[in-house]
């Protein structure tokens, strides 16, 4: 009996908060078992919505602060005040992420951390002792050198004059001034929560990964790999981190090397859900759990390098939960995912991408309602049959582009 459904979906990229997905998923549910017992945990992987989040898990607060965007606009950013007091949460999304980029101008090599210093900034102004930077859905590519510069870092060129903004810029970059930095800095423990899999150099690199999902042209994926490396070679000899720690440590190529730049300031890498989850009691909720629903816009090889499908499956499988996914796409590797038992795409048949985005929270209801009425059906049948049609519901689907 399915008397108790934990939903623990992750957002859908530029359609669903993580909140929005897992209403969705909780009403296709109720359709088919309107008596279960739903607990809904929308999850955070640093990206959008995780300020909000965990100040609602704390009893804290938001912040609004006006800041500089990733093009250079004014935003009305924020961040979080968590209950304790003491700790602060920056979501750098709040402020750079891809979402506050126009489509036409998402070119990641002009795009700035700048305002991500400057939610910083802000932080420090609130008293904290910590503050907790939140990494994902960027639409940088500028190794945090944004950042730094809004928080009194000087990039010179060789002539001595500062830098302009963007990452394309540190292909010129010949020194770091550090000497105008916010000493407040010094007096704070300063955490990234990160994918670790996200690395700032090599072939691996962010640029390289995650550049032409930001708008890069394969001619631009090159000009910015060139310059995240010298941009390592420079904050390797000015800022004392050693090669190896910047050019390939885990999480240095998070929101777009971000990560690489608050180490140089002194910053600890850590895994992301490692310093999330906690907050929202994840494994005592799924311990409870008869099923497991999570979801995110796409399932596929890259799901288990870090992302919270997979997250959500290892932990179930500890309590030896039953997993489903749903998906907006579903591409090479989805039906693989260690500690997923089925996977569902959402679309019931091929559209524009527009129009999935546009109706993303409705084919997430529907998709999660066909998908348990299988589950249903096959828990009614005998074994053999039940488990084929079981089988069923993590069939091939034909991939959209929902994300």
């Amino acid at each position: 009996m399915l008397n108790r459904v934990v939903v623990a979906p992750s957002g859908f990229k530029e359609s669903l908060s993580a909140e929005a997905a897992a209403n969705a998923i909780a009403a296709g549910v109720r359709r088919v078992l309107p008596g279960a017992e739903l607990d809904l945990v929308p999850l955070v992987d640093g990206g959008e919505g995780t300020a909000l989040a965990l100040a609602a898990a704390t009893g804290g607060r938001i912040v609004t602060v006006p800041a500089t965007g990733p093009v250079g606009q004014t935003v009305a950013a924020h961040f979080a005040l968590l209950g304790s007091g003491d700790t602060a949460v920056v979501e750098m999304a709040a402020v750079a992420g891809l979402s506050l980029v126009p489509r036409d101008l998402r070119d990641p090599g002009a795009t700035t951390t700048y305002g991500v210093g400057e939610l910083v900034r802000a932080a420090l102004d609130s008293g904290v002792r910590r503050i907790l930077v939140g990494c994902g859905d960027s639409g940088t590519c500028d190794g945090g050198a944004g950042a730094l510069q809004a928080l009194g870092a000087r990039l010179l060129d060789e002539r001595g004059r500062e830098l302009p903004r963007g990452g394309r810029e540190l292909t010129r970059l010949h020194r770091i001034d550090p000497t105008g930095l916010d000493p407040r800095l010094a007096d704070v423990e300063l955490l990234v929560a990160c994918n670790p899999f996200n690395v700032l150099c090599g072939e691996r690199g962010v640029a390289r990964v995650f550049g032409p999902q930001k708008g890069a042209t394969p001619a631009q994926v090159e000009e910015l790999s060139a310059a995240l490396e010298n941009w390592a070679s420079v904050l390797t000899r000015d800022a004392a981190v050693p090669d190896t720690e910047l050019r390939g440590g885990p999480g240095t190529g998070a929101s777009g090397g971000l990560g690489a730049g608050l180490a140089a300031l002194g910053a600890r890498l850590l895994p992301r859900f490692d310093v999330l989850l906690d907050h929202l009691d994840l494994d005592a909720r799924l311990a409870r759990a008869d099923l497991v629903v999570t979801a995110e816009g796409a399932l596929d090889h890259q799901t288990p390098r870090g992302k919270v499908p997979a997250e959500v499956a290892r932990r179930a499988k500890l309590y030896g939960r039953p997993v489903l996914a749903l998906a907006g796409t579903l591409g090479e590797g989805a039906h693989r995912v260690p500690g997923v038992d089925a996977c569902h795409g959402i679309l019931p048949a091929p559209m524009e991408l527009a129009e999935a985005l546009l109706r993303a929270s409705e084919l997430l209801t529907d998709a999660t309602e066909r998908a348990l009425r299988m589950i249903v059906l096959g828990a009614r049948l005998p074994s053999a049959a039940g488990r084929a049609v079981q089988a069923e519901v993590s069939g091939t689907q034909r991939p959209s582009s929902v994300r």
